[in-house]
């Protein structure tokens, strides 16, 4: 038949028809049945209110009720969890998708960049199947952009993962922290890192990461790190006019920067220029400290890397020296709890298991914070630090609905958040 001799009015029908079927899809992805989830417990972790039992309604990718007690629409799905305590979904600022076990050897150099792209895809999944719903990749250690691609597939929905803030490659100076300083010269082994000796340097390095992807800079500002007579030694490789040029650009991309800072005085610097973390922060001065709470600047503590190296060094000598590194960190650790500067939750985890970073948590309250401050610290600092504080890390309605659940009560055994039993990230149950 024509189409020309068809009535307007039946054409109309039938492209209407053509509408719904390319649209139906969509409208079925929109009209999935409620979730109710119910449970023991539900953890509100602002205010460390327990409500017993309690229930989320889902609906969508966002939570749309919490209570002791929800509506149950009509239609929708109610899963029983039991006697477990349901909390926003876990929060690690500070890791690396690109490591494996190993970092410490030659990973990088051996290992091409799309070998390295598929390990960081299960490294991924693994931790969202550990209740990390968010995660901060503090720097791909030498695959430059590729964090970029696993975001980006992470967020189309073709591979499982956290939600993602990357930094691509990290900044550093040459002969600094991450170059290869102790290789044979005549061989040009890569850093792990991009180059920038001069403030105009870092800015135009950040612009090509910002082009690339990135959605904030890591720089390194800190190291080699000595203990001499008892006492943390790391040179600044960044002044504080350096770190302030770095900043300010930032500001101007609409993003923030993070520093790798063990000690001083390049903490000091860091905290002076306004940066947005201090990742490691070993040892911190009366001065740094001040600032870091005057600027709500976190420390991200990153205890698991370090435990962990004590424990899987290949000689005394070496695991000794991590031992001594604890110590001197832990003592740190405790001036800065009193002298409350704000903290988040990092790990540092790639160089050790992917999925098992939850024990960071365990050794923060092991070595003096409260567990209710551990949670705030990893969920609520953790989201604002993302810059995600009104869409993830608390249950409320209108949030996203990342939730985990953990046996028992984290308020009373904070190393129930290494036993997640239950997983649902932006709506959608990934594990149970």
């Amino acid at each position: 038949m024509n189409p020309a001799s068809l009535p307007v009015r039946r054409i109309h029908a039938i492209l209407l028809v053509c509408a719904c079927l390319l649209l139906y899809p969509c409208v079925r992805a929109q009209t999935k049945p409620p979730i109710v989830l119910h449970a023991a417990r539900v953890l509100e972790v602002g205010t460390g209110n327990i409500l017993s039992p309690g229930e989320i309604l889902v609906e969508g990718n966002r939570i749309k009720a919490v209570g002791k007690t929800v509506e149950h629409p009509q239609g929708a799905q109610l899963v029983d969890l039991g006697d477990v305590t349901l909390m926003p979904g876990l929060i690690d600022a500070h890791i690396h998708l690109f490591l494996h076990p190993g970092a410490e050897d030659l990973q990088t150099v051996v290992e091409s960049t799309p070998w390295r792209t598929i390990l960081a895809v299960e490294a991924a999944k693994a931790d969202l199947m550990a209740g990390f719903t968010a995660e901060r990749d503090m720097g791909t250690e030498g695959a430059g952009s590729a964090d970029t691609a696993v975001r980006n597939a992470i967020n189309a929905g073709l591979i499982p993962g956290p939600r993602l803030r990357v930094s691509g490659n990290a900044i550093d100076i040459l002969g600094g922290h991450e170059d290869a300083n102790r290789y044979n010269p005549a061989q040009h082994v890569l850093s792990n890192a991009d180059y920038a000796n001069t403030a105009d340097e870092i800015v135009a390095v950040m612009r090509q990461q910002h082009k690339e992807g990135s959605d904030f800079a890591k720089i390194y500002q800190t190291g080699h790190d000595e203990i001499v007579d008892g006492a943390l030694h790391t040179p600044f490789q960044y002044t504080e006019e350096q770190l302030a040029a770095a900043v300010a650009e930032a500001r101007r991309l609409g993003v923030t920067v993070a520093v790798h800072a063990m000690g001083e005085p390049g903490a000091l610097y860091a905290a002076q220029a306004g940066v947005a973390s201090i990742e490691h922060a070993t040892q911190l001065s009366d001065e740094t400290m001040r600032l870091m709470k005057e600027k709500h600047i976190p420390a991200v503590p990153t205890f698991a890397i370090m435990d962990y190296f004590a424990a899987h060094r290949d000689s005394q000598d070496q695991a000794a020296r991590e031992a001594e590194l604890i110590d001197l960190k832990v003592a740190g650790f405790k001036k800065q709890i009193a002298a409350g500067i704000p903290f988040a939750v990092g790990s540092d985890v790639g160089p050790f298991p992917h999925g098992t970073q939850a024990v960071e948590m365990v050794l923060m309250a092991k070595y003096g914070m409260k567990p209710l401050a551990v949670l705030q610290a990893d969920m609520i600092e953790g989201a604002r630090l993302l810059g995600w504080e009104d869409r993830i890390g608390q249950l409320k309605p209108g949030f996203y609905a990342d939730i985990v659940a953990v046996p028992g009560n984290p308020l009373n055994d904070i190393s129930a958040v290494t036993r997640v039993s239950f997983v649902m990230k932006n709506g959608e149950i990934v594990r149970r």
